[in-house]
């Protein structure tokens, strides 16, 4: 048994580094703050973490299959745009127009109200599960690398977010902003479900925040179920070794493709989000960019091998949250912004490092496997 757990240690030290980092800087921070531990300053956190930390599951599927996806900031930057079309909760239902090459076109009106809040979501989370899906067909059936595709559907994406949004604007329900980005208390008093939050049965649980049971609920209910599915399984096997993963009869097309319109989904996730939370959809091109670069950086943190063939997306969560707290923490020491880049490269690399020391002592490669 022991044998078996210092076997299981090894496979996952990369995962086991960034869970201890991330416990080591968070305690460090909540220490520091002037209302450490208290249930704003976790809420507030939770908000800044969690489209991050979608971004960070959308690019762990593609690199277990020894890919990149650098469309995952294009596809969280559209589906906002369109969030702030449609999750007005306007009574009377949001009237939508299209205006291009000079003609002005009346699509219709979209429902307003809680249904159509819902419909909306949905619809955004749908967008960003298309945009997924058409970068692994391009893939696949285009027979082209996953880096060079997802480069130009990038600019494709960001160019309808362009299109929808050339400046910021729209707007998001109120009552749906407040009841997302809070507790979850405040989210039950928000849409009076267990006695707007005052059940005694729901008081352990009303500090915690709604984008913290998000994340956890996504990863419990879609990540977990996936990976131990025939595609998440030959997802793992295609990154391993794709000609043996083909030998064995796996369904290789299916999963290459599953494998990017999950990543679509997340960064959809992540994208609603961050509407919702800034109440407004913008086609911020730089905004883009910094997430997409800053998904792989947490992808590589929380244990992923950019290989392929091992990882996790609950450690890339993990190297989110490292991220996401390295900056809180320049903010509470007041470090200036012209070294803020200097000591988060010198953290992720030590984090990188750690997580590499078990390759670097292996003498046979077939131990990588065991």
């Amino acid at each position: 048994m022991l044998d078996d757990l210092a076997i299981r240690v090894r496979q996952n030290i990369g995962l086991a580094t960034a869970v201890v980092l991330f416990c080591a800087l968070y305690l460090v921070y909540n220490l520091a703050h002037p209302r450490g531990f208290s249930s704003a300053v976790l809420v507030q956190n939770s908000d800044e973490i969690f489209a991050l930390a979608m971004l960070a599951m959308a690019q762990t599927v593609p690199v277990l299959m020894s890919g990149l996806d650098l469309s995952v900031g294009a596809v969280m930057t559209m589906v906002g745009c369109f969030a702030s079309y449609l999750l007005t909760g306007t009574a009377g239902g949001t009237p939508i127009h299209l205006e291009i090459f000079g003609l002005h076109l009346n699509l219709g009106t979209f429902p307003g109200g809680i249904e159509g809040i819902l419909l909306g979501m949905a619809v955004c989370v749908a967008i960003g599960t298309l945009a997924g899906f058409i970068n692994g067909c391009i893939v696949v059936y285009g027979r082209i690398q996953p880096i060079i595709a997802t480069l130009a559907t990038g600019a494709v994406y960001v160019g309808i977010a362009l299109f929808l949004r050339p400046t910021p604007g729209g707007k998001i329900d109120d009552d749906l902003n407040w009841a997302m980005t809070n507790s979850l208390g405040d989210f039950a008093s928000t849409v009076h479900i267990f006695n707007d939050g005052a059940a005694p049965w729901f008081a352990p649980l009303a500090w915690i925040p709604v984008p913290f049971a998000l994340l956890v609920l996504i990863a419990l209910l879609v990540w977990v179920p996936f990976r131990r599915s025939v595609l998440g399984r030959s997802v793992y096997a295609v990154g391993s070794a794709e000609g043996a993963a083909y030998m064995s009869g796996l369904p290789i097309e299916r999963a290459k493709i599953a494998a990017f319109a999950l990543g679509g989904f997340f960064a959809g996730c992540g994208g609603l989000f961050l509407a919702i939370q800034t109440s407004s959809g913008n086609a911020d091109i730089p905004q883009a960019g910094a997430y997409t670069l800053n998904s792989i950086a947490s992808v590589v943190i929380g244990g992923t091998s950019l290989l392929g063939g091992s990882g996790s997306a609950i450690g890339s969560i993990f190297g989110a949250m490292i991220l996401r707290v390295i900056s809180f923490l320049f903010r509470i020491f007041d470090i200036a912004p012209l070294l803020q880049p200097l000591f988060e490269g010198l953290i992720l690399l030590a984090a990188v490092s750690i997580g590499a020391l078990g390759v670097l002592r292996v003498k046979n490669t077939l131990e990588l496997f065991r």
